[in-house]
């Protein structure tokens, strides 16, 4: 793919264009599935488990149907398809029929004219249980004698890769460390719970309005389950109200879609936070044990990893996540002997599923503790070592896969090292603290994020634009692909570089997303690829635009072909707009993928990366050990950057949302019921909390990105967890090798004491 237009030449692209959806969202006028009502709506509530762990020997709702105001009570009877969804693995049932799993286990839907109502003959339900014994230490549910939660077994996936001969390195190398990470469960806690309406067409198919992040997968798990068509299925997901991998599974869209053909009239589901809490999905929990060895200049020699993640009671995306986390275990570093070992394992856990950063954060973290022990065994400075070991273009990846396209290890890691908070350091740990028993410090940290779903997963994105006369006579153009907006502005890239590729104004430009009915499948709004993605199939449907105005051109302008060689583009669409034209241009567009495949591990190796560090001040309480951070410094490498703002957002949502894992945020669960079910007690960070943040692009170009631009979502909250963590380190002493570092463990790690 080529970019015709040098970037200094760029009209929109690279510009800081205000959000398209900004009007919208800031006075209110903008529906979120919660705020959509119909005529004659009934409301749904669900029926969760009563343990986490039982066998359901009958379900009885003859009591609930007889509640006032009741309409129907569905069962696992009523699910007329494969009872069963999951975007890797279908293994989790729309409603149970023989076996609970988990808290948030779905047994029956309650429909009735009132929320309260409904609610009300849920108590009536009775459901008879054999419970279980419970499986909630990974480590122990792989042991042969573990009660199983699924048949088949609790390892869902086992991923081996080894390259090299590590126990030669290890044998060579001048130091070795070892350590074990416990990180923890974090919740996606978006402000928007699940929620949403199912609408039927009385003639047999529905309309189902829920927000989420891949609405043609939805209508695929929809068509599946109740067995109807996927062309009776339309899937409205967008406009999101934040996600964050948290709704790209099912969460309600099957149950809205029975509901609403069930009972012929629209159908609303909206869960309350508490029920959010306990049936979402989380972060994969996970223990990571590394073992590395270096030389006496610090270049990596040995590197051998086993990692347990746990993905709780179904397989939902547990399978990839491993898979990206071992990828991730490697940072951005050159290593020739490697060992690695993942486990995804099944327990009575709730359910883990996609989350920003997609197992990289808990890698990222691990590794970059490794890097550090090692620069503070070898008398070496942390930046320096891992320049020794950064990947350069040209060089054979961990995975054996060779780095053909844009490196950006060096650009982010230098730029790093500049900026005040790095370079200034020693003066800033210095300065008299805000109290005499407070201590400060600073932590780098550096990361690279695979984006795209990888090899061997099909990865595609395709966009359609339509000329039509707007209702002020001028040219529109009108942008469809239903990769959704889920708060990431990907509305306003899109409109930016379609803007580019037609040769209009950005005003001029309607984007709709996240609406099978609006536009092709572009694929998931997951795995940063929704730039990269969208921009490069507007990009070509721009390109096929672009060549039927000029074939058209002679006929619209009355003129000779020479003649309208030399018109503008938009003078072209005036013409035709003008005659009643109205035309359509679609594009497609596949990702590239590596020439080197893992055998049997899927998903492997990534070839677009993103590139960040991230630089972290903070002050320790030393007489009770919290934390505060007081400034932060991002360093990014998204390649061309198409929005300054937009960029500039993420960066600093992202920075607080890894601060939230790395000082606060776990969801506690014991024998399988959840203890932190509201933000009462699972506590998120606010805008008090949230530091003085500097961002820098290093801006690159992205042979294969569209005007070189790659993907940054998810890379902007990884190594902020791990600089703040290392900064801990340098304060106190104390290695905080069990995140979140909260007040108890910073106090108790061993660096901070009473008075200390």
């Amino acid at each position: 793919m080529s970019t015709t237009s040098a970037p200094d030449k760029l009209r929109w692209v690279g510009k800081p264009v205000p959000r398209v959806d900004a009007v919208g969202k800031v006075t209110g006028a903008t529906k979120y599935m919660g705020d959509l009502t119909f005529p004659g709506m009934l409301w749904g509530r669900v029926l969760r488990a009563a343990h986490p762990h039982a066998l359901i020997k009958s379900i009885d709702t003859s009591k609930a149907e007889k509640v006032p105001g009741v309409v129907r009570v569905l069962t696992h009877k009523d699910v007329k398809g494969l009872n069963g969804y999951g975007i890797a693995v279908p293994d989790q049932p729309v409603l149970c029929h023989d076996k609970v799993r988990y808290m948030g286990d779905a047994v029956a839907l309650v429909i009735a004219e009132t929320r309260e109502e409904a609610a009300a003959a849920l108590d009536k339900i009775e459901v008879v249980y054999e419970p279980l014994p419970v499986v909630d230490d990974p480590e122990r549910a792989m042991l042969p004698d573990s009660p199983l939660v699924h048949e088949g077994g609790n390892i869902h996936l086992h991923t081996h890769i080894e390259r090299g001969d590590v126990e030669a390195g290890f044998a060579a190398s001048a130091v070795i460390v070892e350590n074990t990470y416990r990180l923890p469960r974090q919740m996606h806690a978006f402000l928007e719970p699940e929620q949403g309406v199912g609408v039927s067409d009385g003639n047999g198919g529905v309309t189902v309005y829920c927000g989420a992040q891949h609405p043609y997968r939805d209508q695929m798990q929809i068509s599946r389950a109740l067995g109807i068509k996927p062309s009776r299925i339309r899937v409205v997901a967008s406009p999101v109200g934040g996600a964050f991998g948290g709704k790209d599974e099912i969460t309600l869209q099957i149950l809205l879609a029975m509901g609403a053909l069930a009972t012929g009239r629209p159908v609303k589901i909206v869960l309350s936070r508490e029920e959010s809490v306990v049936a979402g999905w989380k972060r994969h929990p996970m223990v990571i044990h590394m073992r590395t060895g270096a030389a006496a200049d610090g270049r990596i020699l040995a590197h051998q990893v086993r990692l347990v993640s746990d993905t709780g009671a179904y397989a939902s995306l547990g399978g990839p996540v491993t898979n990206l986390a071992l990828e991730g275990c490697t940072g951005v570093y050159r290593m020739e002997n490697i060992l690695m070992d993942g486990y995804c394992v099944y327990t009575n856990n709730g359910v883990a599923g996609a989350f920003r950063g997609f197992g990289q954060l808990q890698a990222n973290y691990a590794m970059e503790h490794q890097m550090d022990l090692l620069a503070e065994a070898l008398g070496m400075d942390p930046v320096a070592i891992r320049r020794v070991n950064a990947l350069r273009g040209g060089d054979v990846n961990p995975l054996g896969h060779t780095m053909v396209e844009n490196v950006g290890a060096l650009s982010v890691l230098d730029a790093a090292e500049r900026c005040d908070l790095w370079a200034r350091r020693h003066e800033l740990e210095a300065e008299p603290p805000s109290e005499p028993w407070k201590r400060r410090a600073v932590g780098l940290a550096v990361e690279m994020q695979g984006t795209g779903l990888g090899v061997g997963l099909p990865d595609y994105g395709a966009a359609k634009i339509d000329l039509v006369r707007g209702p002020d006579g001028r040219p529109r153009w009108r942008v469809g692909l239903s990769c959704p907006e889920i708060g990431q502005g990907n509305s306003t890239t899109y409109a930016q570089m379609a803007a580019e590729g037609l040769e209009c104004d950005v005003g001029d430009v309607e984007v709709y997303v996240g609406d099978t009915s609006a536009g092709p499948d572009s694929g998931s709004c997951t795995a940063s690829r929704s730039v990269y993605t969208g921009g490069n199939a507007i990009f070509h449907a721009a390109t096929a635009m672009r060549e039927l105005l000029r074939k058209k051109a002679p006929a619209v302008l009355g003129c000779t072909e020479e003649e309208a060689a030399q018109a503008e583009l938009s003078e072209i669409a005036r013409a035709a707009v003008a005659k009643g034209i109205t035309l359509s241009a679609d594009g497609a567009f596949i990702w590239p993928e590596s020439k080197y495949k893992l055998q049997g591990v899927f998903g492997l190796p990534h070839i677009i990366n993103t590139y960040i560090a991230h630089v972290a001040l903070v002050e320790v309480d030393v007489l009770t050990g919290q934390v505060e951070v007081l400034r932060s410094f991002a360093a990014i490498d998204c390649g061309k950057v198409v929005n300054p703002q937009g960029v500039q957002g993420q960066s600093e949502g992202g920075m607080v949302m890894g601060m939230g894992y790395a000082l606060m945020e776990d969801t506690l669960i014991q024998g399988g019921h959840t203890l932190t079910k509201n933000f009462s007690t699972y506590i998120i960070p606010t805008s008090l909390d949230a530091p003085l943040m500097e961002t820098v692009t290093c801006e690159s170009f992205e042979p294969t990105g569209p005007w070189g631009a790659k993907g940054v979502g998810e890379a902007v909250m990884v190594p902020i967890a791990p600089a703040i963590a290392l900064a801990i380190r340098r304060a106190t002493g104390a290695l905080m090798d069990h995140a979140p570092s909260t007040s108890e463990r910073v106090f108790t790690k061993g660096g901070v004491r009473l008075g200390g």
